[in-house]
């Protein structure tokens, strides 16, 4: 299906729950309370919502968070959603955590590629960052998900290191990034850094505008060349470095506005259907799969409203101008 500006929607994100088993300090600070189970959807209310999204022309899916792998016999919402007529792809986005004891459960429903979040190599500020001392438990889960031969990215959101430096010499906005670029070194994984957007605490937190990174980059390295190879559902912009296994790419949300393209949608964990992720503009799927229609009734009114949610979606976003966004929740709350 296509939008009101003749963008072809494929693409669902799906936010299974608003719990995380980390307190990330520009997603989920500590103050934030999680929603009780009966507001969230119940996986068959999930898989209701994708067979209809399926039938508007949505092929690929990524189960979101909060922390996904939290959420009790996730993987079997997974499967669900794989025996979808018209489904492709169902991917997965994870801090990482607990990805190595899930990653059987994984392999078993078929996952198609994890995204695994790490903000910093350095273990001491991945503390700092997301409150757990767990970076090795997420490495190891890296690690491993390579050897089931799964495909896997590294999302890195580009924070300022002037935050959490003690010293004058760890200002260096490049240091971070040069070891998170080292992960693709030796192993055949995609780095992404993403541009810090102006949602719930991260429109204080400090992050490292891209128009100001991406050239340093490529200045530190000048041997990094565009990579024009698809490399899957998102905007992101890819680099080559010689000698890596790797890729870089680039998600400049705020500064590299590739509205144009946008191919998504949003359901939240609620069952709230969102068109961008800047407006709270949308539509309650969940007060429709709860209401007394008779089911076919139900199927119509489910269908009408995405439609009319796809239709409405917005030209684009305004993180540039933070007086524009209508969004207040919390991003573990809308599934980034």
């Amino acid at each position: 299906m296509r939008d009101g500006y003749g963008r072809r929607i494929e693409y669902l994100r799906i936010s299974v729950t608003d719990k995380c088993n980390l307190r990330c300090l520009y997603c989920m600070p500590h103050d934030i309370r999680s929603l009780p189970m009966k507001e969230i959807l119940t996986y068959e209310e999930i898989a209701a919502i994708a067979e209809t999204a399926a039938s508007l022309g949505i092929t690929r899916i990524k189960i979101t968070g909060g922390e996904p792998l939290v959420r009790r016999d996730v993987c079997r919402l997974i499967g669900m959603l794989k025996k979808i007529p018209g489904i492709k792809q169902v991917t997965l986005t994870t801090n990482g955590v607990l990805l190595k004891e899930h990653l059987e459960g994984l392999m078993a429903v078929g996952i198609d590629g994890i995204n695994i979040s790490i903000d910093t190599a350095d273990p001491k500020r991945y503390e700092r960052i997301t409150g757990s001392d767990t970076l090795g438990a997420v490495l190891e889960g890296l690690t491993e998900a390579l050897r089931y031969h799964i495909p896997v990215r590294v999302n890195a959101v580009s924070l300022d290191p002037a935050f959490f430096a003690e010293t004058e010499a760890e200002h260096d906005p490049l240091k971070e990034a040069a070891a998170l670029i080292e992960l693709a070194r030796e192993r055949p994984i995609d780095v992404r850094f993403i541009e810090l957007m102006p949602i719930g605490a991260g429109k204080s937190f400090p992050g490292i505008p891209h128009d100001v990174l991406i050239p340093l980059l490529l200045k530190r390295f000048p041997a990094l060349a565009r990579d024009e190879k698809k490399h899957g559902n998102g905007p992101a912009v890819y680099y080559r470095m010689p000698g890596y296994q790797g890729s870089i790419g680039f998600i400049s949300a705020v500064h590299g506005m590739f509205c144009d393209s946008c191919n998504r949608i949003r359901l939240t964990a609620q069952g709230y259907l969102k068109s961008c992720l800047c407006y709270d503009t949308g539509i309650d799927l969940k007060e429709i799969l709860r209401s007394s229609l008779p089911e076919p009734e139900k199927n119509r009114a489910l269908a009408a409203g995405m439609e009319k949610a796809i239709l409405c979606k917005p030209k684009a976003h305004s993180f540039a101008k933070q007086e524009n966004i209508s969004e207040k929740h919390a991003m573990s709350a809308i599934g980034g």
